[in-house]
């Protein structure tokens, strides 16, 4: 990082739909109950892909740095009235211009990682979300568990499952992701082709119930519609699918009719998402949760572009993209 000694840094900035500079910027300092975190890296959410297609309500350019929100590094400055850490603390963080050389985060939004994940990438911020939506979703052993979308949430939501004692049935559109579902313990899987034939499907596997919970992982109206219809009757319907590119309309006389619980699973406590990373920390530190074979792609910042638009496109072996300075 030739720039960090003259206090400067790199940083992203995307331009227009589609288009992305790099800029040398003034390296911020921390500010009261703040620290800075020296980026080793930022995991590429999906939910960037409609900012990055350039809709109406976008503004460009974005402001350095903005859009990457699930960034892990190093402590390297601290501010007035931070307790509890310290220069050279490695950690995730809950920061938001994370597609950098450098951020800066609350300190009461930053978990330090153990020695035992050292080398390790850590995208906090994800793999809290999952945490957060597995707890929320009440599953239980001998449940039976439909998860619609088998990306990376979908993937480690399969896995917090099967640990649970629950019976997975995963769906997704890719043969690459069923084969990971597969992996991470999915007992059933189905390609999500034919909508009446899925339902069929799910009906013979349940003797005809249903599913006791059902994620809805994807964030397109149709896969909602499905996720309903594979909920049983007092069924849980719960949506982890973050659905940002318009209104959507609901079966509300199925929701009706089988009396479903519906929980939409998103945090928007700060604090609670980090009990989501503390979580997350605690779970892939004592080997109960292991991402990595999740993170199949890796680009440098200066590639964020080609990072997005994998992410949009999703060749054959992708799920989850890193970016590192």
């Amino acid at each position: 990082m030739s720039g960090a000694a003259a206090g400067r840094m790199r940083a992203a900035v995307v331009t227009g739909p589609g288009r992305v500079e790099i800029a040398e910027i003034a390296r911020p300092d921390p500010g009261p109950g703040q620290v800075r975190v020296r980026i080793e890296g930022c995991g590429v959410c999906a939910s960037n892909l409609t900012p990055w297609a350039g809709p109406e309500w976008m503004q460009f350019p974005t402001e350095p740095g903005s859009l990457g929100h699930e960034g892990w590094g190093v402590v390297d400055a601290v501010g007035p009235g931070v307790a509890g850490l310290a220069e050279g603390d490695r950690v995730a963080a809950l920061s938001y211009k994370s597609y950098a050389e450098y951020d800066i985060a609350e300190a009461d939004a930053v978990v330090r990682l153990p020695e035992s994940l050292a080398g390790q990438p850590f995208p906090g911020e994800p793999l809290g979300c999952a945490m957060n939506i597995f707890q929320r979703s009440g599953i239980e052993a001998g449940q039976t568990v439909a998860i619609v979308g088998i990306g990376f949430l979908g993937a480690i939501l399969t896995r917090l499952a099967t640990d649970a004692g629950a019976r997975v049935i995963a769906i997704s559109r890719r043969p690459f992701s069923l084969d990971v579902a597969r992996s991470f313990g999915a007992a059933e899987t189905i390609p999500m082709e034919d909508h009446g034939g899925i339902i069929e499907r799910v009906r013979d596997l349940t003797g005809g119930t249903f599913c006791d919970r059902v994620i809805e992982a994807v964030g397109k109206q149709w896969p909602l519609d499905l996720a309903a219809e594979l909920t049983r009757e007092r069924g849980r319907l719960i949506v982890a699918g973050y659905h940002q590119d318009g209104p959507r309309q609901v079966n509300m006389w199925l929701w009706n009719w089988r009396g479903l619980d519906v929980i939409n699973a998103h945090e928007r406590d700060p604090g609670i998402y980090v009990q989501g990373i503390r979580a997350a920390v605690d779970a892939v530190a004592s080997g109960r949760l292991d991402p990595a074979p999740l993170y199949t792609h890796r680009f440098p910042l200066d590639r964020l572009d080609a990072a997005l638009d994998a992410t949009r496109d999703r060749p054959d072996g992708f799920l989850k993209a890193l970016v590192t300075p």
